[in-house]
């Protein structure tokens, strides 16, 4: 009986010190508040609308670009590089093809993001160059949320905007990981494997904080974006013709003919009827 209580107890050390377990512990809150907010209950209700899809993208694009910079320039780093899979996990090449499905070649002169997905790159590239190990807690918070619900919020979108095939849904998609379940094994196993400071420790298990309170910001941002076009139009108001920033609370937008133009194009399409993150 002593011997299978002390296995125990070890087992239970060993899982208490596991880094994925921390930070599924200390961001527990952060999480039911990110499911939470008005954009994921859109994809919990399966109500899906192509105006929040398409900024949901504009702004993804943003922050992967963000991150897989960093972890690519990081790749050797001992925190980084045993989570760093880039050809299993990479998402930025598939974003790239959703935006342009959606928006055409010129996409890039299209799409806009809200001041909060500025502030998230900021902070990707900013412990990308003084502290690397933090990049564990946004690599471990961005990919393996995605690949978790990737397979359920793609049939998702796809219902909801009454898409007839997957193209738009790369982002969704995985072809380098064949069994989810077992690569989010490995990776949390890879992840544990990581030998960091109790300093560091904490300092990612903070960050992993963060990287939920920056996902929620970008989400509500995204809605209050939405929503002030909306309202402006259903005010009969009108956009100035400046090219000047107009701001909105929380996030701005960069306007000009052209951007008038889809933003209209955004709001009309809203009457059709990032990831939630359960890991």
């Amino acid at each position: 009986m002593e011997t299978v209580k002390t296995t125990q107890t070890t087992t239970e050390e060993i899982t208490d010190r596991d880094l994925s377990e921390q930070i599924k512990k200390v961001t527990k809150d952060s999480h039911v508040r990110a499911e939470n907010t008005e954009l994921m209950l859109s994809f919990q209700r399966r109500q899906v609308t192509l105006a929040q899809y398409k900024l949901l993208l504009s702004s993804l694009y943003e922050i992967y670009q963000a991150l897989e910079d960093e972890l690519d320039r990081n790749s050797d780093h001992p925190s980084v590089a045993p989570i760093y899979f880039p050809a299993e996990l990479a998402r930025l090449e598939s974003i790239k093809k959703d935006l342009e499905y959606f928006y055409g070649q010129d996409w890039r002169e299209k799409i806009v993001v809200p001041a909060a997905t500025k502030r998230y790159c900021h902070r990707l590239r900013q412990i990308g160059k003084e502290n690397p190990e933090f990049l564990v807690a946004h690599a471990y918070t961005r990919y393996l949320g995605d690949l978790s619900g990737g397979q359920v919020l793609g049939r998702i979108v796809q219902k909801s905007m009454g898409l007839k095939s997957n193209d738009g849904l790369s982002f969704f998609a995985f072809p380098g990981v064949s069994s989810p379940n077992l690569f989010k094994q490995l990776y949390r196993s890879r992840m544990n494997s990581v030998e960091l400071t109790e300093e560091e420790r904490n300092g990612v298990l903070e960050e992993a904080v963060r990287a939920f309170e920056f996902n929620i910001q970008v989400f509500d941002e995204l809605q209050k974006m939405l929503s002030v076009t909306e309202n402006h139009l259903q005010n009969g108001s009108t956009y100035s013709k400046s090219g000047k920033t107009v701001q909105i609370p929380g996030a701005f937008i960069i306007t000009s003919p052209l951007l008038r133009m889809v933003l209209g194009l955004i709001v009309a399409l809203a009457t059709v009827s990032m990831g939630i993150y359960a890991f």
